[in-house]
């Protein structure tokens, strides 16, 4: 597996990570300790040294699986986790990235995931209620205790990026980031190219409708959260089908999967950029680390722009409620 360096941060990582949420939170069943266990490590099999959980995926237990699964190897690993939520009766119930708050998940996290450093810290979501400078100073402390190497930042708009890297110099961005969605090619990579800041794609291959395998007839488990995406709605992914059927058509001209070309793509577009596709399943997992061999030419690449352009994206791809915490 190939690596990259995020932004000028030093910190390397394996060109494709794997993003953990998907084995115990918002798609359905999550999987057993065991299987869990079981993937995790034949990704660090495969090459793999990037993982990416929260305390909010669970809560809790994801960050609990990923620590036992990793713990043997992890030295071998980056681990990225979040801050900046509030639980009740195990549902996420509101914001809080005070910075009392923040050491308090810091110390919890590093105890689910057993190990005695957070390679990069992110805060989950902007809070509203507390001056981002704050909340970067508190990172910014934990990094002179040793409890956490980097810090990272998710959907967060670029003055805010700005403010915080001024306090504590921002080592990633989470963001979404696919062929299904580039809003962030003009909303925040000039400032990430900028200020040297890596960026991690979640979702990289559209909550699984890249793949190919999800259409208008497809039915999603009651708790899988695509229930509440406008873009999954069965007349949205009819109507946005049509470019994955010509992904399917352009990734069989390379021997290859549309999941493959679209992380591959995304791999193209900038040194600094990391995908973290998520999986349950082992062949999945295969299929997406191949990615990483795949070598897109300059003309590839600007004929998947050009059908990409084209796209007329129907559905947000969040409710309002959730759209409101992003960007800011």
């Amino acid at each position: 597996m190939k690596t990259r360096t995020l932004g000028r941060s030093g910190l390397e990582v394996s060109a494709i990570g794997f993003g953990c949420m998907g084995l115990s939170f918002a798609y359905g069943r999550g999987v057993s300790r065991e299987d869990g266990i079981a993937l995790l490590r034949a990704a660090v099999d495969a090459g793999v040294t990037f993982f990416d959980t929260a305390e909010a995926y669970g809560p809790f237990t994801n960050e609990e699986l990923v620590g036992d699964a990793l713990a043997p190897v992890r030295d071998r690993v980056v681990i990225a986790t979040k801050f900046g939520f509030t639980f009740d009766n195990g549902k996420q119930s509101g914001m809080d990235s005070r910075p009392a708050h923040i050491r308090e998940v810091a110390h919890a996290s590093l105890k689910r995931l057993r190990t005695d450093r957070i390679d990069l810290f992110y805060q989950h979501r902007v809070d509203p209620n507390v001056p981002i400078e704050d909340v970067a100073g508190a990172v910014r402390d934990l990094i002179a205790e040793g409890k956490v190497r980097h810090f990272g930042m998710s959907e967060a708009g670029v003055a805010t990026i700005r403010r915080a890297h001024a306090v504590q110099p921002v080592t990633a961005l989470q963001n979404e980031y696919s062929l299904w969605w580039r809003e962030p090619e003009t909303s925040v990579f000039p400032t990430l190219e900028e200020l040297g800041i890596g960026l991690v794609p979640f979702s990289p291959l559209g909550r699984g409708f890249l793949t190919g395998a999800i259409d208008e007839h497809t039915t999603f488990e009651s708790n899988d959260f695509r229930n509440v995406l406008p873009r999954f709605t069965a007349e949205n992914r009819k109507a946005n089908f049509g470019f994955v059927d010509w992904l399917r058509g352009f990734a069989a001209t390379k021997k290859a999967t549309p999941a493959q070309i679209a992380l591959a793509w995304i791999v193209a577009q900038r040194p600094w950029i990391a995908p973290i596709p998520g999986t349950t399943k082992r062949h999945r997992l295969e299929e997406n680390l191949g990615a990483a061999a795949i070598q897109l030419t300059a003309d590839d690449l600007r004929e998947i722009d050009r059908a990409a352009s084209a796209i007329e994206l129907h559905g947000n791809r969040y409710p309002e409620h959730l759209q409101k915490s992003v960007g800011r």
